[in-house]
């Protein structure tokens, strides 16, 4: 329906422009567009620049109202890459979020600090767009109302309502207000609110100055413009289309078409989105790839490597763009001074060819720019390809300099980017999308529109398309609008109706061996739950890593991060990402870790918080102290008590597995629960065999073990079954894992795992999203085997470090289903997953 709407308003706006242009030529837009004062230009372009700042601004502000400040220097240019692809695009890996997210993870920034971030410029973009306008509409009311067509009187209510609004939620800042729907949210302060107000509207006077300078000399005052362009600017925002295209164009020359003429008008707004759109990505494209190229182990080097993680959402920002620019330029007129120059030097046949392929390939880079967001390796290949072979046609074709300058920067731009675009993978790897497609489509009905109106002389219903001469301008340009339709169509018809991949079958043994081999070369030893063979396995195309899954209804979801070298990872996500999305199903990943999600982001996949897992850092591990006195005092009594602690060599288990089985059962009927599985340990016999146990006694008996899971790498183990009898002394859990902790330092393990506190720190307001209640819920009343609750509270006593989990689901997927199937796929113990 999305999609639907999108292109249902761009055809609404072409119309709307349709009949505004009314008897204005194509001609007389290129003469208003060639007689633009150069100095006027000048100040467009210094305006554009000083905007850009401002824009960072918005950033720096958010991180503050967080209570998360970070230097100007280090934000600035991800905030302002953000702003450049947003404003292009705008739509999945290609918003303003995803750039944000890939930009500041690596700067070490919690997705969560980012999504409050990215709320927080959201609201105080709207904020300041409103109360700008109500500002400019006050003191310019009978004006505007002249202009827009409606009374002066209303509009001096409505921008009082405006301020009105505003004002008020400046002064609720740091409350928390009702939203729809029975839900609540908490306000940043008063003076952050009030502070990104005033840096929004300062940009919003800056962006709008660009356009103004751009207009007519006279057309109309500036105050009188600013409300004009904050309403089509908020229109053409919630049209969803890409860079509000049409619909911005259509508001603002709708409303200013009485004060000047449309051909003036169309200029401006043309020069406009080249000056403020298309310079601002093309400077960030060159400037990422740059940061890209040059890697340093200096604080700046960090901002330079986090800057270069950006290359692929902006590079395929500008490719999109260079794609559009490709297709119109092949439906517009080019000048005859040009071509009859070119006349003198290539036969027809060249040039008719030049100006055809020219404009398939544009289609080609709207195709590949989906790929270069999520780092194809063919699709670099592609979009080099054909942005090379276009460079070259643009200057046959029609001496088309300004093109073929845009097409270097793009591929000097790939060129030092080259080691961003690293998962080696086919250009369609990468699925074309229903919101891909829409832009793409937008794209066409504006070249088609375009057409029309370039030769609005020429009666189309007459024209021959074989029609090969010279000045043949527009059977040349159907001809060209046609072929890049054609492989655009072909290329989203391969895309959405190539036969999706079955389920891939249930790992045998042979796959398991494999991933065993590879979970003990890699340091996380949550891997080894690949042994319980309750799960499938998916591959790299190398063999060097897995991801590990579960399939309940149609959701597809992995446990952990994958298994394996980091540089295969991107490949392993984006293939079970993929797999999923092919076979109809959701794609999940459960218990994620927060250092990588960035490599998620880039496959669409949206986070949540699933609780926090607790690790004891074992080199800091020490009884010494004041603050430690308890756990001596633990430990003393539990010699007292004639508790002490072992931990079993692999295979050492075999001999104690009567009592281990013995302890199991009876802990798990005295709770009245069955096995887990999945992300919990269960028992079996071959799988505690082989890896180490650790074993409480008391007077010789065991009286409660723990499993181990290591790796070769030796740097973390973690505790995967948990099981005791039912009479012990209550000190004598903690008695265990101070003992086990000690015993690991000597062995100079770094990290040891307690595992996760499920759920915790999700919120049980009524305001609070369903899966956020739900999980709550859980963590409150835990379940009769697990309590999630008392489960924290004693890991707590070890004063590990707390680091968050998450759920990482695909977009447009509930994460309270994902959550509830994963739930379905725990309880289902280790039987044969089919």
């Amino acid at each position: 329906m999305a999609t639907i709407f999108t292109l249902a308003v761009l055809v609404a706006a072409m119309a709307a422009l349709s009949r505004i242009a009314g008897h204005t030529s194509y001609a007389a837009v290129v003469e208003a567009l060639m007689a633009m004062s150069p100095w006027r230009v000048l100040l467009a372009v210094v305006l554009t620049v000083a905007s850009f700042g401002m824009l960072t601004l918005y950033d720096l502000n958010g991180f503050r109202a967080i209570g998360q400040p970070h230097p100007w220097p280090q934000i600035a240019a991800g905030a302002a890459a953000a702003f450049a692809v947003a404003q292009t695009t705008g739509f999945g890996p290609l918003s303003g979020a995803a750039v944000r997210l890939r930009f500041y993870t690596p700067l070490g920034v919690s997705p969560g600090d980012i999504a409050r971030v990215v709320a927080f410029v959201t609201l105080g973009f709207g904020l300041g767009l409103v109360a700008t306008a109500s500002l400019a509409g006050l003191a310019m009311a009978h004006t505007v109302g002249a202009i827009a067509g409606v009374p002066g009187g209303l509009v001096l209510v409505v921008s009082l309502l405006g301020l009105a609004g505003s004002a008020a939620l400046v002064a609720a800042g740091g409350r928390r207000i009702p939203l729809p729907f029975g839900r609540s949210a908490e306000l940043p302060g008063a003076r952050y609110i009030a502070s990104q107000i005033a840096i929004t509207g300062l940009d919003l006077a800056l962006s709008g100055g660009v356009l103004w300078a751009l207009l007519p000399s006279g057309t109309v005052s500036y105050l009188a413009f600013l409300p004009l362009y904050a309403i089509a600017l908020s229109l053409g925002i919630l049209s969803h289309v890409p860079a509000g295209l049409g619909v911005f164009d259509a508001v603002l020359v709708g409303a200013l078409a009485g004060h000047a003429p449309g051909a003036d008008l169309l200029a401006a707004v043309a020069l406009f989105r080249l000056t403020y759109q298309a310079l601002p990505l093309a400077a960030a494209a060159l400037g990422i790839a740059l940061a890209e190229a040059r890697r340093f182990a200096s604080p700046a080097g960090l901002v330079l490597s986090a800057a270069g993680n950006l290359a692929p959402q902006t590079l395929a920002a500008f490719a999109l763009m260079l794609g559009a620019m490709l297709v119109f330029s092949a439906v517009t007129p080019a000048r005859t001074i040009d071509l009859e120059w070119l006349g003198r030097f290539l036969p027809l046949p060249i040039i008719e060819s030049a100006h055809f392929l020219a404009s398939v390939l544009g289609a080609v880079l709207l195709v590949a720019a989906r790929g270069l967001a999520f780092r194809l390796d063919g699709a670099w290949w592609t979009a080099l390809a054909a942005a090379g072979a276009a460079l070259v046609l643009s200057l046959v074709k029609a001496v088309a300099v300004y093109e073929a300058a845009a097409l270097a920067i793009f591929i000097l731009a790939l060129l030092l980017a080259r080691d961003a675009f690293d998962r080696r993978s086919a250009l369609f790897e990468a699925k074309l999308t229903l919101p891909w497609i829409a832009a793409v489509a937008s794209v066409f009905l504006f070249a088609f529109a375009v057409l029309f109106f370039a030769f609005d002389h020429v009666e189309f219903g007459t024209v021959s398309w074989l029609r090969f001469e010279l000045s043949a301008e527009a059977p040349r340009g159907l001809r060209a609008l046609l072929g890049a339709g054609i492989v655009a169509g072909l290329a989203a018809a391969y895309s959405l109706l190539r036969a999706a991949p079955g389920r891939e079958s249930p790992s045998d043994s042979d796959d398991l061996v494999r991933a065993i081999a590879i979970a003990a070369a890699q340091p996380n030893p949550g891997a080894n739950l690949a042994r319980m063979g309750d799960k499938r396995l998916m591959f790299s195309e190398d063999g060097r890593g897995f991801v590990m899954y579960g399939c309940q209804g149609t959701s597809w979801i992995a446990l952990f991060d994958p298994v394996g070298p980091v540089d295969v990872w991107p490949e392993l996500i984006w293939r079970f990402v993929e797999t999923a999305r092919a076979a109809g199903g959701r794609a999940a990943f459960y218990e994620t870790t927060p250092e990588h999600l960035a490599l998620y982001a880039d496959a669409g996949l949206r986070f949540y918080k699933l609780g926090e897992e607790a690790r004891v850092d074992l080199a800091a591990f020490d009884l010494k102290g004041k603050a430690r006195a308890s756990q001596r005092n633990v430990l003393s009594r539990g010699g007292r008590e004639g508790l002490s602690v072992e931990i079993l060599p692999a295979g050492a288990a075999s001999a104690e597995m009567d009592r281990l089985r013995e302890i199991s059962d009876a802990w798990l009927a005295e709770r009245r629960a069955a096995e887990k599985g999945f992300s919990l340990g269960a028992f079996d016999p071959a799988v505690i065999a082989h890896g180490r146990v650790g074993l409480m006694r008391q007077n010789g008996t065991i009286v409660a073990f723990v499993t181990l899971l290591e790796t070769d790498c030796a740097e973390e183990a973690a505790v995967d079954l948990m099981r005791f009898s039912g009479e012990l002394p209550n000190i004598a859990m903690e008695y265990f894992f101070i003992r086990l902790c000690e015993l690991l330092k000597a062995e100079d393990v770094h990290w040891f795992s307690l595992g996760m506190a499920p759920l915790a720190g999700l919120s049980s307001s009524e305001a609070a999203p369903a899966w956020q209640r739900l999980g709550n819920a859980l963590f409150q009343q835990g379940v009769p085997s697990y309590n999630f609750k008392g489960l924290r509270g004693f890991k707590d006593k070890l004063k590990p470090v707390w680091r968050p989990r998450y759920l990482a689901v695909a977009s447009g997927a509930s994460p309270m289903l994902v959550l509830l199937d994963a739930t379905r796929l725990i309880g289902r113990g280790i039987r044969e997953d089919n």
